[in-house]
């Protein structure tokens, strides 16, 4: 039986709600194509901290509302923020805010460790590209594109998006998306690795929510050690990343979800995990 409850945001720009252990999180300004806000974005911020803590959210789907993922910053607004106090900010504080910005909303998702999936029904352009990188597992209607978006407003980049996409795509391709700002079809995102799949535009939500919710339902320890094993990958040496791969093994096969796993193999069923 599919359990729901809605979460409040304090905002009606974006939309919460956790169901069978997934929680889907809905960047709700359709008519701006789902671009960041004074609002959405601090409510986005506190959402990725909230359901990444919550135990009974197994995974984090985000996704937008209408036609598009997510339209990065506020062009429009740029260059003429309506609050006061950043304008009169110092140079050194304005770096300052954007770090810490950054450090809660990208830097928050990369470290969740539970698995977090994006689905873009349209596009995903600069910050909102960023956003959907950060996740685990990207999935596209065929109708979406992605776009870096950055050097068409003469800006370099923020919210983590070179580091995540070089380690995405390869640093030339990185370069070459970067550089241009050009869109990017699903099809050729499908092909050089930005996304995992690309989906009829009306089965997007639905294949989406499937996949997070077979891993909301798995066992919740080791999909962290996964991620663990898998972020580690990046960082160390074969040795030490081979090292700690075989501490958490064993510490796995201590939990009631690895007896469970085992005996469910042998009972011919599917395991019903605990998180234990």
């Amino acid at each position: 039986m599919t359990t729901e409850t809605k979460i409040d945001t304090g905002t009606d720009e974006l939309l919460c709600v956790i169901r069978d252990r997934v929680a889907i999180i809905t960047l709700n300004r359709p008519e701006a194509r789902n671009a960041f806000s004074d609002t959405l974005t601090p409510a986005l911020r506190g959402m990725i901290k909230t359901c990444g803590e919550n135990p009974e959210v197994g995974a984090l789907l985000l996704t937008g509302a209408g036609t598009a993922f997510c339209a990065g910053g506020n062009v429009k607004g740029m260059g003429a923020h309506r609050d006061k106090k950043k304008l009169e900010m110092s140079y050194d504080e304005k770096v300052a805010d954007l770090q810490e910005r950054q450090r809660l909303l990208t830097g928050a998702l990369v470290s969740v460790r539970k698995p977090t999936i994006a689905a873009l029904p349209g596009p995903a352009v600069g910050a909102g590209l960023a956003l959907a990188l950060a996740c685990d597992i990207r999935i596209a209607a065929q109708s979406a594109f992605i776009s870096t978006g950055y050097v068409r407003v003469a800006l370099s980049g923020d919210y983590g998006i070179a580091w995540l996409l070089t380690r995405l795509v390869g640093t030339s391709r990185a370069r070459e998306l970067m550089f241009t700002g050009e869109k990017v079809d699903a099809a050729r995102c499908e092909a050089i690795g930005l996304v995992n799949r690309v989906v009829p535009d009306d089965k997007l939500q639905a294949e989406a929510f499937a996949l997070a919710k077979s891993m909301a339902e798995g066992p919740t320890l080791a999909l962290r050690y996964i991620k663990d094993n898998l972020d580690e990958a990046l960082q160390f040496d074969f040795a030490t990343a081979r090292d700690h791969e075989a501490e958490r093994l064993v510490r796995l096969t201590t939990t009631a979800d690895h007896k469970e796993a085992v005996q469910a193999f042998i009972d011919k069923r599917k395991p019903v995990f605990r998180g234990g």
